[in-house]
């Protein structure tokens, strides 16, 4: 793929770590993407055989955050609790964990810094959300990796401060506030070959889903998204084979799921998890075991990431969700409240920390004074 990786050179937020021309090479990305018969495209989709839609459609209501849970799914909170254990209640072990290491954030949007709302156009953030991630980004590294576009999450949360992952992590771009610009800002655009194939399924998407009353389509520059938080669950089966009959044409693209929402991808080895690799090796943490990574999500997509940090045995995964749900997190919150709390929390544990390193530093230097030459 052409121009797939770009580097900037800037200093890091939060850290003393700097970008430039030398810095490590990013992940290898594969120069070829997949390519699938029709035949198969929808054996993947599971749209072509009434069995395999009905495990679609139960997949579809499992991720609605407002569908109504079986009495036997809340007889499971507890042990699900006791193996994913609130971050808050957890705050100690967690940073006890990370000391002498470096934390870098990573963040998804929505429904873990914004709630989910019916509308995503206005998914906002609160002002005190907003505080809360600005002062993140002081003390540490900190990222954003949403489905959503790069440019449309930034005018969601507008902190220049930050880094940027948009389209599952295949758009990413580093902070730019105090620092000098560069035309060559964009870290990674793997899927850059797709950006015409993805405008022509977005437009054919609009099309076949204005028959649907509710649906909404979203054009996520290296994907896209098909809403339906609005639409009466009787006619989910319905869009589901109308977004199916539009992909038949496209067999290098793929159906995902994600919280009330369908997600039409490129089939390149690319994720949220494989974004999250990219960051801490342009960070310059790639081989190095004083780093904790810290990763919060509450969709599906955010499982790649959770599963990396199993995997690199590495800082801790953090899913937010009111009930039980097959994940690779460690911990758990509830709602963007929670998550919030939490990182006030380490917002403020930073601070004391550093005020206990600066009075150390300060009284060592006292008694080197007091000492005889």
């Amino acid at each position: 793929m052409k121009n797939q990786n770009m580097e900037i050179s800037t200093a890091v937020s939060g850290s003393a770590a700097l970008f430039t021309p030398a810095a490590q090479r990013p992940p290898a990305v594969p120069r070829k993407y997949i390519t699938i018969s029709k035949k198969k495209l929808l054996q993947n989709l599971d749209i072509n055989n009434g069995g395999r839609i009905n495990t679609w459609l139960d997949s579809m209501r499992a991720s609605s955050p407002t569908h109504i849970k079986s009495p036997s799914l809340s007889d499971d909170q507890d042990s699900w609790i006791l193996r994913h254990p609130s971050a808050l209640d957890m705050f100690d072990e967690i940073t006890n964990a990370s000391k002498g290491k470096q934390i870098v954030m990573f963040l998804d949007y929505d429904g873990t810094l914004s709630p989910i709302v019916e509308d995503p156009d206005r998914a906002f953030m609160s002002d005190g959300m907003r505080a809360t991630v600005r002062k993140l980004a002081r003390y540490f590294p900190t990222a954003i990796v949403s489905g959503r576009c790069r440019d449309k999450v930034y005018s969601f949360v507008r902190l220049a401060e930050l880094y940027y992952a948009g389209s599952h992590g295949m758009d990413i771009k580093g902070p730019s506030k105090g620092y000098q610009k560069s035309t060559q800002s964009v870290l990674c655009q793997p899927a850059s070959e797709f950006l015409p194939v993805i405008d022509e399924v977005y437009n054919a998407l609009l099309e076949v889903t204005k028959a649907t009353p509710g649906a909404r389509v979203e054009n996520n520059k290296f994907c896209c998204s098909v809403h339906f938080r609005s639409v009466d669950e009787k006619r989910w089966g319905e869009l589901l084979n109308e977004v199916g009959s539009v992909l038949e044409g496209y067999p290098n693209l793929r159906l995902t799921q994600g919280r009330k929402v369908l997600e039409i991808r490129p089939t390149i080895k690319w994720d949220k998890g494989k974004a999250l690799e990219f960051l801490l090796e342009s960070l310059g943490y790639a081989n190095c075991a004083d780093v904790f990574p810290v990763y919060i999500g509450d969709d599906r997509t955010d499982e790649d990431a959770f599963k990396v940090l199993r995997e690199r045995g590495q800082g801790f995964g953090i899913v937010v969700s009111k009930t039980p749900k097959d994940t690779n997190a460690s911990y758990s919150l509830q709602e963007p409240s929670e998550v919030m709390a939490f990182l006030r929390r380490l917002v403020a544990w930073k601070r004391l920390s550093l005020r206990r390193q600066f009075r150390m530093r300060r009284r060592v230097e006292e008694i080197k004074m007091c000492l005889p030459n």
